[in-house]
This record gives structure tokens, C-alpha cells and sequence, in this order.
């Protein structure tokens, strides 16, 4: 028998945060005591010493690292078995094994490329503490087993993983095992990746899928719980995990109260009370949304934040903390090569810089050639005092010729690149509308004349300007005005409702206006769009009455060409505007985040819908808390530059309360909606196109199905029956969380479907899947595309239309120079800067993007049936990549295809990183 000296720290935890890095100093651990071990002690020494280096008296000792962890846990591990049963955790005569597979993290554990442990708990096997927890009750006391506890020791470095191991000593009654508790003994958090048991009494194994930060046990938080891959309905779960799958749900939801901290795991609701910053200025001051008839809106996470002095319904921004709980963070991957970086140097640096660029905000372009020069030129940005941002945004800033600033240069958009006149076109601005960024607006004209719904005692007469004899006049040859309707061959953009309510407000703000508006359009023999009519409107303000504007692309006239092309574009800032605040941040971002709390807070992780949705919630939570920090925010990006400016978010508020219903998000559902589709079983989708040729919906139309299909074969695995469905209680809990909390606002409304069947939980998974993938890739990865180029999509307009009560000298000028007008209504220098920027990085892919049906998760791989299905899914995205193509390819699809023509890409299930118009990721994720 030899005695070892053991040195730890006290509670196995070292006294510095990186203690055999640390080099010399005053002793970093005290003696533990001795104690007597059988197999002799192949290491010698002390494990540091005052003023020594630490690495290298560590390798050192016992003739290397290994002799050391050898030598130390070959004598200690009694030692260390002490409250675990008595076992040596390192054994191996123990029969168990489990293997942890740690990710790599920013400032983690490893140190400047060491293939070496970074503290004394990994030599010693004290980094991990596991415990292995019974499936079943014990039969004698109907409690839960005992668990079996292990340390795990680091066994060394795969790739950018770590991996520990340790063994476990079963009795052959434990039962299955359920779970695994894990406490992290390390100064810092670590992310686990999974664990895999082997050796169990019964021969086999099981799969734990971690994917979780698991904290450091100083912190004071709890112990973290994992369940095994098997997927458990409530009342299936076994008698010996029950109470550990309430408590686990209970441990995040929170009790209400408080301040969230970073690190912490609760989720819960608030209203959008942190948009402005009243205690900056009460300029910055805005209307909280959500909590009231006025303004309802969906529910964000709850932060906790400390009320503002100046307005006690607002929370505090000033601290710059936007809480999310900490699994929903970006990795560290994207952390560093992409979203948080890149995001918030853009934020934070770039756009800030923008502002000391232009002297004058308010200045526009004077001509065409300016505008293209920020493409072939360039602009010349100031040092930047904080970091390089060209390391953070490669693509957007580049060397000068003169290599003594930085270039601002952005690359020309592929539409751009294609044909540089393809914005001045009505073909194109048509074409758009179906196959565009913002392809879910477009509705049919179902009768005349058209009529708004709003108080004409306050936004004056309802009917549509757009008369019958104008219309017959435009499709003169082809057929008449009741017989296109009845053929259904008219279509509209209508933004009139929506607008008209705030151009009083709007246009009380410096160099801005707007309209409410109505587009109207043919469809031809050849199945495309022509536009007919362009009517904008103006309500009673003041003194002066309503004023309408009616255009038709008369190119009879100059002077009508102008005012057509004029009127143009401020309907395409209107769709911009739309686009942006509607189609994709209230619709996809806005509207998700309750379905993720809601899931959080009452789905288990064990249970099978959890698993389902997980995917396509990831990361969603932190984008849309950087979204409220630097894009929707008071001041932020979007009011900055999109109409109507200042009451942009606020206008969502309005669409929520109007338009939004959970049982029209989904695809067909929307197309019948808008009229662009009809039910038909005979069809190969199950409805019937208005419009054959309708690139959104005939590429989503299959991304769709084949979601519908996984779902359908999932759901049905798990769900035999309508009782299986109305008896999960956590099922019926979280949906009617998501209706009756996440959606507050709304939870009256008669159109919620309700989960009675498994063709319920089929329709609103489905739906749920498809927003946060198909329906958020079609409208966020080609704004770069088709916006990159602002004349293309211009984001606000800043004059009134010329024809709208002139002066005399608007009048001379619009008939002398009516280009100079076009360049005065797009947005400015500053406006049009921030924007090509921030949509140049929100179309980017990042590094580790997950696309639809290309990742198989733990869970489902260790399920035979649903591993099936998923691989039928991924062979399915695969196809469609190729039906894509070929259509793309076809000729005779002349809304996708053609001379110039920039071909439909944005619903390819799968690209590579960077901005590439096309891959449908599983989630909304930037």
C-alpha cells in the first residue's frame, strides 16, 4: 500500500478559471488529505507549485499527461467513489459504459490549440458528474430507484468535439434506463452534444440527444435532466420517469416574477413594451403591443426588465440585455463566422458609420449613374476605432485603391447582373408579384367595383376610382369586364385599407408621404400578369378633401408614361413596405415565437410533438430579440427606412388584428384565401392554380406536400386514434397555450382549430413547419436579389405624386425633368445605404444552416418507422431540388424563365453558405 497526496480544489473545483494556464502565482490548489489506495501511484509530485509553470510540471509528472491521469485516477478513483456507490468510476470491470461528447465553445476548454485538458477536474475525473436515472419504481417502496452515479473523465479531443467516459456499476434489477442527470463541475457552461450508454444489464444501449448548455455548478443552477431518444405520450410514460417530466416542465416556466439572467432557462410572455426608449427621448417613445383591443399583437419572451421612469408600461432598454433563454442562442459556430458578429457589427458599427458618411440624411441621387456606383465604386467609409469590419462582413467591405479606408461595395444582385433595365419593366414589375420576394399578396378580383371596407364619413368615399370602362378599355380585344371576372383574369394588389388609415399621420413627418393604393392586373393568354390601373389615394385631411389618382401605362402620352411610372413606384415601396412587416416579420418571426414558449412550457422533451417541432424553432427566439434591438426598434433600421417610417411596426399591429388567422397560414389555405386557387381533389396537390404558371405556389405546392407527408407518417406512428389525441394532456395544454397566451389578443376567435384528431395535430404541425420554413425562405433569402437594387423595390417614397395638387413650380419641374422627380421619391443616400446593407446580410446562409429534410435527429433515428419516413422526406427534398431545375429550364414557363429573367430558386430545399437566393433552412433563423 502507498499513500497519495492528493491536491484538489475545494469541491473538485479549481481556484482560477483556468488553472494549469495560469503559469506561476500563489498555489492554486490545497491538500485534500491523504488517503491509503492498492495499485501504487505511477505519477509523482505535487500537482502545482508555487511559482511554477503549471503545464509544465503537469507533463511532468509520471513521465507525461498520461502517466499522470493514469497514475492519479488509477489510485484515486476509490477516493472519488466515495457517495457514488463505492465504485471506481474508471473500471473497467464495470460493466456500463457512457461516452459524453462535449462541443467545442468560444474561450471553452481548450487553450490556444492544446490537445490538453484545462483543469484539474479533467485530470482527475472530476469534470462531469453523472447520474443514471430508472425507467422503473421500485417495487418494494414505489419510489424512484436510486440513481448510479459516476465521474466521467476526459478522454480527449474528435475534431472540435470533446469526449469523457465513464462506468457505472448496474445492479441487474435497475431497470431500463430513462435518463441522465448531469452536473458540470467545470468553472464554465458546456454545451453537450449527446451520451451514449452501452453495456446495460440487458445487453443494449441507449441514446441520450443532449443539445443543451448544461451550467457550471457554481453557478448555483440545477442539475441538468436528459431523457433517452424514446418518445413517450403522457399516459405511457414510464411509472419511474413520470415526476421527472412534470418537475422538468415546472423548472422552466418560471413562476412570473423577476429579471431573467443570462444563463437562465425559463420561458414566459410579455407584450412588446420594449420597442422605444422613452428615456432617452420622448421622441423614441412608442405604443406597446399587444395587452389591448387597440393594438393586439403576439407574445414575445418575458425579460423581467425594470419599467422605464418616463413611461411605466415600457421596459428599460438602456442596459442592452434582450433575455432569451439560453438554448435558444445562437451556437458559437454562428456566433463567431456569422449571425451574432456579423448582425450586430452591422448594428452597432455600420450603419451608425452610414450616419457620419452622409452630412445630409435627407439627400437623394441626383442621377442613375450615382446610384450604380455604389456597385462599381464603392463607398468611402472612415476608420473604424473598434475592429476591422471587413473580418466581420468580407462581402460588403472591401480595400480602396488607395489601401487607406475602407470601400463600402456592394455586389450587383443577380437580377441586376441579368438584365440592368429589368426594374423599369412592366413585364418584370408584374412578374414580380408571382415570383418575387413577396409572392403571397396577390389576390383575385372577386367583384366590382371594388370597395374598401373603412368609414367613408372619415377616409371619404369607399369605391375604387378604377372604373369599368377604364378596364375594358385596357383589355380591349380580349375580352370584357364581367367576362374576366367570371373567367377569373383579374387580379389586384390591394394595400388600400391597410395604408389609407396612416397617411394623415405619415405625412406629418419630414420628407415622407403616402397613399393608399390599389394595383390592378390582367392575366393574358400566355399566363402572364399585364398591369392595368394604379390608383392611389389620399383621405380627407384638414381642409382638403379625398383625392384620388388614377394611371394606366398610356404610352400614348409622355406626360402618362411619367405618372405611370411614378405612381409605380410608390406602389412598389407600399409591397416593400408590406413585404418586410408583414409577409416576413409579423407572419413568420412574430407570429412563431408563442408556438416555441407555448412548446417549451408544456411539451416535454420526451414527447414525440416536442421532437417533431424542435427543428424548426431553432434560433428563432434570439433573432427576433436582436430584430427588437436594432431592426424594429425605435429609431431602428425598418423605421428608419421603410414606410410609413415611424408607425411601420406599429402597422403590423393593424394587419395582426385584421388579416391574420392561424387556419389561413398554411399554403393552400392562404391561395384559396387570396383567391389564387381553388379545392380540386383531382389535382395533384388537392387544389386547382387560378394562375398555371405560379412559381411561389407551384414550387411551395411540393415543399408542402412533402411536408405534409413526413407529418402525416409521423403523427400517425404515435397517434392510432382520436382518443390517443384528446387524452395527451400536454398536447391539449400547449396548443391551448398557444391560443389562449401566446395569442392572446385573438384567442376569441372562432377560426382556431382545436387538436380532436390525428388529422388535427397533422394540419397545425404542418402549418407550423411550413412558415418557419417554406413561407420564411421564399420571403427573406432573395431580398438581396430583387431589393439589393432599391429602384427595384424601394422601401419608402419621399414625394407626392406631381399631379396631386402642384404648385406651379412642381408642376414645371415634373415636365422638364421628370427623372430628377423619380430620384426625389426614392429613399435617400442614408436610406438606401442601410438598407442594401441589412438585406445583403439577411439573405446570407450561415455555416451551420440546417435545411428541411436534411438532418436526421437522434430521436428519430433510433425509431425504425419514423427513421423511414424521414429518410422518404430527405429523398423527397432531393427531388424537388431537380423539378425545380428542370422548370426552370422549361421555356414555357415564362414567369421563371426567359431572356434576362432572373429563374425561381427560392424554395430549393438546399444550398451552400453565403447569399445564394435559394435553400429552404428548417428555421427562421436570421
Amino acid at each position: 500500500m502507498q499513500s497519495l497526496r492528493v491536491h484538489q480544489s475545494s469541491g473538485l473545483r479549481p481556484a482560477s478559471p483556468t488553472p494549469f494556464l495560469d503559469g506561476g502565482g500563489a498555489m492554486l490548489f490545497k491538500v485534500a488529505g491523504t488517503r491509503k489506495c492498492d495499485g501504487g501511484v505511477r505519477g509523482r509530485g505535487r500537482v502545482a507549485e508555487r511559482g511554477k509553470g503549471t503545464v509544465k510540471a503537469l507533463l511532468g509528472l509520471g513521465g507525461g499527461l498520461g502517466g499522470l491521469a493514469g497514475g492519479i485516477t488509477g489510485g484515486l478513483g476509490v477516493g472519488l467513489g466515495t457517495g457514488l456507490g463505492g465504485l471506481n468510476p474508471f473500471s473497467p470491470a464495470a460493466k456500463v459504459r457512457a461516452v459524453v461528447t462535449v462541443n467545442q465553445t468560444i474561450g471553452g476548454f481548450l487553450k490556444d490549440n492544446l490537445l490538453v485538458p484545462s483543469t484539474i477536474q479533467d485530470l482527475i475525473g472530476a469534470s462531469l458528474r453523472l447520474e443514471l436515472i430508472s425507467a422503473e419504481l421500485d417495487t418494494k417502496t414505489g419510489k424512484e430507484k436510486p440513481a448510479v452515479g459516476s465521474l466521467a473523465q476526459w478522454t480527449g479531443v474528435n475534431g472540435l468535439q470533446y469526449q469523457y467516459e465513464a462506468y457505472f456499476n448496474v445492479p441487474a434489477d435497475f431497470g431500463p434506463v430513462g435518463a441522465m442527470r448531469v452536473e458540470n463541475l467545470h468553472v464554465r457552461e458546456m454545451f453537450l452534444k449527446d451520451i451514449v450508454v452501452t453495456g446495460l444489464p440487458d445487453g443494449g444501449s441507449v441514446n441520450i440527444d443532449c443539445q443543451s448548455w448544461v451550467p457550471a455548478s457554481i453557478t448555483g443552477r440545477p442539475k441538468r435532466v436528459f431523457f433517452t431518444t424514446k418518445s413517450y405520450l403522457p399516459s405511457d410514460t414510464p411509472e419511474g420517469l413520470k415526476k421527472l417530466r412534470n418537475d422538468e416542465l415546472v423548472a422552466v416556466r418560471g413562476n412570473g416574477s423577476g429579471e431573467r439572467k443570462k444563463g437562465d432557462r425559463i420561458y414566459d410572455y410579455d407584450v412588446y413594451n420594449d420597442l422605444g426608449d422613452p428615456d432617452k427621448s420622448p421622441d423614441l417613445k412608442r405604443e406597446v403591443l399587444g395587452g389591448s383591443k387597440e393594438r393586439p399583437y403576439p407574445r414575445r419572451c418575458r425579460t423581467g426588465r425594470p419599467r422605464s421612469s418616463k413611461d411605466p408600461q415600457s421596459e428599460r432598454t438602456d442596459s442592452g440585455d434582450y433575455y432569451v433563454p439560453r438554448d435558444e442562442e445562437f451556437s458559437e459556430i454562428k456566433g463567431l463566422e456569422f449571425g451574432v458578429k456579423k448582425l450586430f457589427t452591422l448594428l452597432q458599427g455600420l450603419v451608425p458609420m452610414l450616419e457620419t458618411v452622409f452630412i445630409d440624411k435627407n439627400l437623394g441621387f441626383p442621377h442613375f449613374t450615382a446610384i450604380n456606383k455604389m456597385f462599381a465604386q464603392g463607398l468611402n467609409l472612415p476608420p473604424y476605432s473598434q475592429a476591422s469590419l471587413k473580418a466581420f462582413l468580407p462581402m460588403l467591405i472591401r480595400n480602396s485603391v488607395e489601401g487607406s479606408n475602407d470601400v463600402l461595395q456592394f455586389d450587383v444582385p443577380p437580377t441586376m447582373d441579368r438584365n440592368s433595365f429589368f426594374w423599369f419593366t412592366d413585364e418584370e414589375f408584374a412578374r414580380q408579384t408571382l415570383a418575387g420576394v413577396n409572392p403571397c399578396t396577390i389576390q383575385l378580383v372577386k367583384e366590382w367595383p371594388i370597395m374598401g371596407t373603412l368609414d367613408p364619413a372619415v377616409y371619404g368615399p369607399q369605391e375604387s376610382g378604377i372604373t369599368k370602362e377604364l378596364i375594358e378599355k385596357e383589355i380591349r380585344g380580349y375580352t370584357t369586364l364581367d367576362e374576366a371576372i367570371q373567367q377569373k383574369k383579374l387580379f389586384m394588389l390591394d394595400y388600400h385599407d391597410i395604408l389609407l388609415p396612416l397617411v394623415g399621420k405619415a405625412r406629418e413627418l419630414d420628407h415622407t408621404t403616402l397613399y393608399g393604393s390599389r394595383t390592378v392586373f390582367f392575366l393574358s393568354p400566355s399566363g402572364t400578369l399585364r398591369p392595368l390601373a394604379i390608383e392611389l389615394t389620399r383621405p380627407p385631411l384638414g381642409e382638403k378633401p379625398q383625392w384620388k389618382g388614377v394611371y394606366t401605362p398610356n404610352y400614348a402620352s409622355a406626360t402618362d408614361v411619367w405618372l405611370w411610372r411614378l405612381a409605380k413606384s410608390h406602389v412598389l415601396a407600399h409591397d416593400s413596405s408590406y413585404h418586410q412587416l408583414i409577409s416576413h416579420w409579423l407572419r413568420t418571426h412574430c407570429c412563431t415565437e408563442p408556438y416555441i414558449i407555448a412548446a417549451k412550457r408544456q411539451l416535454s422533451e420526451m414527447h414525440p410533438i416536442h421532437r417533431l417541432l424542435k427543428p424548426h424553432f431553432r434560433y428563432t427566439m434570439e433573432i427576433n430579440a436582436q430584430a427588437r434591438k436594432g431592426l424594429i426598434n425605435a429609431d431602428g433600421v425598418i423605421e428608419s427606412t421603410f414606410a410609413p417610417l415611424k408607425y411601420s411596426i406599429g402597422a403590423s399591429s393593424l394587419v395582426y388584428d385584421k388579416v391574420w388567422r392561424f387556419d389561413n397560414e398554411g399554403l393552400p389555405n392562404d391561395l384559396i384565401n387570396r383567391g389564387m386557387a381553388v379545392e380540386d381533389s383531382s389535382e395533384p396537390h388537392g387544389v386547382r392554380l387560378a394562375i398555371q404558371d405560379y412559381p411561389y405556389a407551384n414550387d411551395g405546392l411540393l415543399v408542402w406536400d412533402a411536408i405534409k407527408q413526413w407529418v402525416t407518417e409521423y403523427v400517425s406512428h404515435y397517434y392510432p386514434d382520436s382518443q390517443t389525441v384528446t387524452s395527451d394532456k400536454e398536447l391539449q395544454d400547449w396548443w391551448s397555450e398557444v391560443r389562449n397566451r401566446g395569442h392572446e389578443d385573438k384567442k376569441d376567435e372562432p377560426w382556431w382549430p382545436s387538436l380532436q384528431t390525428p388529422q388535427d395535430i397533422i394540419s397545425v404541425c404542418t402549418t407550423i413547419i411550413w412558415v418557419a420554413s417554406g413561407h420564411h425562405a421564399a420571403v427573406n433569402f432573395g431580398q438581396y436579389a430583387y431589393g439589393g437594387y432599391f429602384p427595384n423595390q424601394p422601401t419608402t417614397s419621399r414625394l407626392k405624386m406631381p399631379d396631386e395638387d402642384p404648385t406651379e413650380e412642381e408642376w414645371k419641374l415634373f415636365m422638364q425633368r421628370p427623372e430628377v422627380v423619380l430620384l426625389t421619391m426614392f429613399p435617400s443616400q442614408i436610406q438606401a445605404s442601410k438598407v442594401m446593407v441589412v438585406l445583403n446580410v439577411l439573405s446570407s446562409h450561415s455555416p451551420d444552416e440546417e435545411y428541411l429534410g436534411e438532418k436526421m435527429e437522434l430521436a428519430w433515428a433510433d425509431e425504425p418507422t419514423i427513421k423511414a419516413a424521414f429518410e422518404k422526406f430527405n429523398g423527397r427534398m432531393h427531388s424537388i431540388m431537380g423539378e425545380i431545375d428542370s422548370r426552370n429550364a422549361d421555356s414555357e414557363k415564362i414567369n421563371r424563365s426567359g431572356a434576362g429573367v432572373y429563374p425561381y430558386e427560392l424554395l430549393k430545399p438546399f444550398s451552400e453558405r453565403g447569399v445564394t437566393g435559394r435553400g429552404v433552412p428548417c428555421s427562421i433563423s436570421i
